[in-house]
């Protein structure tokens, strides 16, 4: 039995896709280690894993972006994008590499995985050469003359004049818009002592690792000619079902004859309701929907609609194995793990997002004809109740989502991670595997 040890940057995102692949790690015998925000040790410890802190990183777990980097307030797309990067990944890369590097030293792992924004464990492999599992917490990062750069929310092309396109946009994102953070990122890695990667993008800050696992299926991801050659389609990472779940009282009403639709703004951009939560339930008070809006763990007081309509019904927090299974459309801002359970549920999706990836996520949502694009985070009324209408009224969205659902069930995300986590141990080849690349 191998020694692995886990870091993930302390957010639910990049934390909840990993637990159900460690569990089947423990559950196969594996002694686990898992560094990160001391919010998520009981998670952690549930699955029998050895929860260990973070010491010289910031433990910035349980808290909004902007409560933990105030400087990110009030930005925008492309600046918030290059602050909220600079701030939140590669500052903290050296520290959280700090703090691994003394954890080896008491436990000599066998092979290392993390999220993968985790860059500080990038850094880890870097200079130790133990193997190290990226398990993607989102959309597939690295660039391609298929797709044009991260962040544009273009459509894939690549026919002669798509990959002229991508080409050239490539070329002005590296050499204008990204240069700063480009030159931010090679001053980052000499200082731990690391030579500088000419490369572009995210590929920018770490090496590639020797497996790059995607949570999703090849149908939700754009088609590229020249994908990276240890990339892993395993499906989505769905998180253990809840053992015990007491329903609220209302519970009941999701069994009537109205459509049912779920309106949510994730776990990390959700620190003002009234862009996406509160809006939705005024589009549709008056409508013939039953409307179930989850905070996020917001504090329902948040929401300033007094009295609130006799057709909605908020919580904080609802499990999504139970949830879904009753939901007609979800809208929400585009976090992609919600984005994934919903779709392995046959959800059709409204998303309204453009922070972080989510433009990229909503793009995808729309390529794969399973839902309809806002572009914007702060929809109109009129957006969202006409976005709705267009999804019970048009089945193709809800035909494209149950297609997509038919392909998710060919997968089991967390044990074909760990099927493949294995072979690595056993093999140390990553172009020996056999689960193959999808």
């Amino acid at each position: 039995m191998a020694r692995i040890l886990i870091a993930t940057v302390p957010a639910a995102g990049h934390v909840n896709p990993m637990v159900s692949v460690a569990k089947h790690l423990v559950n196969r015998g594996h002694t686990v280690w898992w560094y990160t925000g001391e919010v998520f040790q009981r998670k952690i410890e549930q699955i029998k894993a050895t929860y260990k802190p973070m010491q010289t990183a910031y433990d910035f777990g349980g808290m909004s972006r902007e409560e933990a980097f105030p400087q990110t307030k009030g930005l925008q797309r492309l600046p918030l994008f290059i602050e909220g990067y600079k701030c939140i990944f590669v500052d903290e890369a050296p520290k959280q590499m700090e703090d691994i590097l003394e954890l080896l030293k008491e436990f000599p792992a066998d092979i290392l995985i993390g999220d993968d924004m985790c860059y500080g464990l990038g850094f880890v492999h870097e200079k130790t050469g133990i193997p190290l599992i990226s398990i993607s917490n989102s959309i597939y990062v690295y660039n391609s003359r298929d797709t044009a750069p991260f962040g544009l929310a273009l459509p894939p092309d690549k026919s002669l004049f798509g990959r002229i396109r991508n080409s050239v946009l490539h070329f002005f994102l590296d050499r204008i818009t990204l240069r700063e953070l480009y030159t931010y990122i090679d001053k980052t890695r000499n200082r731990v002592g690391l030579q500088k990667l000419n490369k572009s993008a995210l590929g920018r800050i770490t090496q590639p690792p020797d497996l790059y696992l995607l949570g999703t299926v090849p149908e939700f991801e754009y088609p590229r000619s020249d994908i990276y050659e240890h990339t892993h389609f395993v499906g989505a990472f769905i998180s253990p079902p809840v053992e015990q779940f007491d329903p609220p009282e209302w519970w009941n009403d999701l069994y009537g004859d109205r459509p049912v639709v779920l309106v949510t703004q994730g776990t990390v951009a959700n620190n003002d309701l009234n862009q996406l939560i509160v809006t939705t339930m005024q589009a549709l008070a008056h409508e013939d929907v039953l409307v179930v809006a989850t905070t996020g763990g917001t504090p329902i007081e948040s929401i300033k609609l007094d009295p609130l309509p006799s057709n909605i019904r908020v919580e904080q927090f609802i499990p999504y194995d139970f949830l879904l299974p009753h939901i007609d459309v979800m809208v929400t801002n585009g976090g992609y793990n919600g984005v994934q359970a919903a779709l392995s549920n046959g959800v059709p999706l409204i998303v309204a997002g453009t922070t972080e990836e989510k433009p990229e996520i909503a793009a995808r949502v729309a390529w794969a004809g399973v839902g309809i694009n806002l572009k914007t985070r702060t929809p109109s009324q009129a957006q969202i109740r006409d976005a709705i209408k267009t999804i019970l009224h048009n089945p193709r969205y809800k035909q494209k989502a149950l297609q997509l659902q038919a392909k998710y069930k060919q997968y089991d995300g967390p044990q074909r991670a760990a099927d493949l986590i294995e072979q690595l141990l056993e093999t140390k080849k990553p172009e020996q595997l056999t689960l193959g690349l999808a």
